[in-house]
């Protein structure tokens, strides 16, 4: 079930990464990230995922519920987790300022699409980290994935990074190739698509699949996307793939969550280590979510 791999492998590296959000590349290479810890960052229990993963089950429970992409139900749900802690473990700990910034302009009454930050600075990774549950719609268009997107992150750059994301998962749901097809062709079908956008030339480093200069992990949205194709291209596992991005340091969380959701499309939810799972506080919740919203669109 492709749904339970992708959002499983999402949470798991969301998890991984939570501990150490923050330390330096330094730090931990000479204290590598090899399994779930406990506390760190913020002092939570090993297997704790953050906004990453709340905001990523926000969204499926939504489209579950109204059997559609419903922007303002999103919203709303967005808002139940930040304010009230729904589809948290413990409570809300983590929050992005684009993020905030877009619930708040929400609940003063804005449109749900144009709520999202649109200037240059608010390109952080925020839609990126949540986006991943739309790759599993059979026929999604770019335009619904810029307009979820939109919700937080409305700027041109964090836009396309997501419609790449959800075109490498969804070849990667489709098609027995190898990553670098499945980036290749992705690349080629979004070179083409924006070719008339200005934006597309913050892509071109992913385009060209040049890894010679210094590979990023902070909150910026390129950042974390090359960081995600960088650890797919030089790993052949979940676990290697994902521990990778873990320990690139930084924006750790983030960086692993959206590494692990297309690892684990890829590789299967079998490739990820069931110790880590299990690790988890409501796992089987998710995977129940998970087979709902897969079987809505099965029906469909």
């Amino acid at each position: 079930m492709k749904v339970k791999d992708g959002m499983i492998g999402l949470i798991v590296g969301d998890a991984l990464g939570v501990p150490v959000e923050f330390y330096s590349r330094e730090e931990l290479e000479a204290d590598p990230v090899i399994g779930m810890r406990e506390y760190g960052t913020y002092n939570k229990p090993a297997g704790t995922w953050s906004d990453d993963s709340s905001m990523a089950i926000a969204t499926m429970s939504s489209i579950v519920n109204k059997q559609t992409v419903d922007y303002d139900d999103i919203m709303k749900e967005f808002i139940q987790w930040w304010q009230n802690g729904k589809y948290s473990q413990h409570d809300t700990f983590d929050i992005g300022n684009t993020t905030r910034n877009g619930l708040v302009r929400y609940l003063n009454g804005e449109e749900a699409i144009k709520c999202g930050g649109s200037q240059p600075r608010d390109n952080g990774n925020g839609s990126l980290m949540r986006i991943l549950p739309l790759a599993f719609i059979p026929d999604i268009d770019y335009e619904t994935v810029e307009n979820v997107s939109g919700l937080t992150h409305a700027h041109y750059r964090s836009k396309i990074a997501c419609v790449l994301y959800i075109e490498i998962a969804k070849s990667m749901i489709k098609n027995d190739l190898t990553i670098d097809e499945h980036i290749k062709n992705s690349c080629d079908k979004i070179k083409e698509y924006y070719k008339e956008n200005e934006e597309i030339e913050h892509f071109q480093r992913i385009f060209d699949d040049d890894w010679t200069g210094e590979i990023r992990s902070g909150g910026y949205v390129i950042d974390s996307l090359e960081s995600t194709i960088f650890c797919l291209k030089t790993t052949d596992n979940y676990r290697d793939a994902v521990l990778k991005a873990v320990n690139l340091g930084g924006d750790s969380d983030t960086t692993a969550a959206i590494c692990g959701g297309l690892a684990g499309i890829y590789y299967g939810f079998d490739e990820i280590p069931i110790d880590w799972v299990n690790t988890i506080e409501y796992i089987e919740k998710v995977i129940s979510l998970c087979e709902k919203y897969e079987a809505l669109f099965d029906e469909n």
